[in-house]
């Protein structure tokens, strides 16, 4: 593999998140930090399982899964990379040190949460971008495997169209909470009971499309005790749900100067 900059990749479906004010912020941002990407070094292609066993495996909170099968970087998965960066640099700036269990599943709650904003603002704006092609699908089997019917599933996407950024932060909070509250549990009779509290929340059939399983190993191997770094997170946490829009404070705080 070798490490090169954004600017040294091919973006696809970039047009279809024109309208996406946001997105031109990230991609700002993400280009002005020097961030880095993994591609291969023959300049070849390496397989999609390939690809997502190192970034799965080797999963770095700072460092975001960014090694990518070609020169080639989608769009969305832009804008995950770019909220995984900015959580990082956000809660490393005020509280600095190894990255606590707290501080990873919180980034990745935010970078996760924002794929279905995407999917409210794309779903009817532009619905044959190749995002909402492979999202959409792959949320609606998840929903399907869940006990969600086809009608469920397409009510559940009109309320994200309908509101987005309320989409984003109840997405936000319940991959947060529920990481959270499994990262503590014991033995699977416990996980499972945790998960059944969260049965009727609207988004509890996406669940299982955010591989959890993942961020719960990686925040299990982050053995960190950082209280000041903990106490922290659950600040951000705490003024992310009591403001009007969290997405907007988030844009406010975090991307100010892009």
């Amino acid at each position: 593999l070798r490490s090169v900059t954004l600017d040294e990749l091919i973006i696809d479906d970039e047009a279809s998140f024109a309208g996406v004010a946001l997105y031109a912020r990230l991609k700002k941002m993400l280009r002005q930090s020097g961030h880095r990407f993994h591609v291969p070094s023959d300049e070849t292609a390496i397989s999609w399982d390939r690809a997502l066993f190192l970034n799965l495996t080797f999963w770095d909170a700072a460092e975001s899964a960014d090694v990518l099968c070609e020169a080639r970087l989608p769009a969305d998965v832009l804008t995950h990379v770019a909220w995984h960066h900015l959580a990082a640099r956000e809660i490393a700036r005020r509280a600095p040190g190894p990255t606590c269990p707290q501080a990873l599943l919180f980034g990745e709650s935010i970078a996760s949460a924002f794929d279905l904003y995407l999917v409210g603002r794309l779903l009817t704006n532009v619905p044959d971008s190749d995002f909402v092609a492979t999202q959409v699908a792959i949320m609606s089997e998840a929903a399907e495997q869940a006990g969600l019917t086809s009608t469920d599933f397409e009510t559940l996407m009109h309320g994200v169209v309908a509101d987005p950024e309320r989409a984003f932060e109840d997405l936000r909070t319940l991959l947060f909470d529920a990481s959270q509250a499994l990262l503590g549990c014991r033995d699977v009779l416990q996980a499972e009971a945790t998960l059944a509290r969260y049965a009727a929340h609207r988004f509890e059939s996406l669940l299982h499309h955010y591989q959890l399983s993942t961020w719960i190993l990686s925040a299990r191997a982050a053995t960190v005790d950082a209280p000041d770094q903990t106490r922290l997170v659950h600040d951000l946490d705490t003024t992310l749900r009591s403001a009007p829009v969290s997405l907007d404070w988030l844009a406010d705080a975090w991307l100010g100067d892009a």
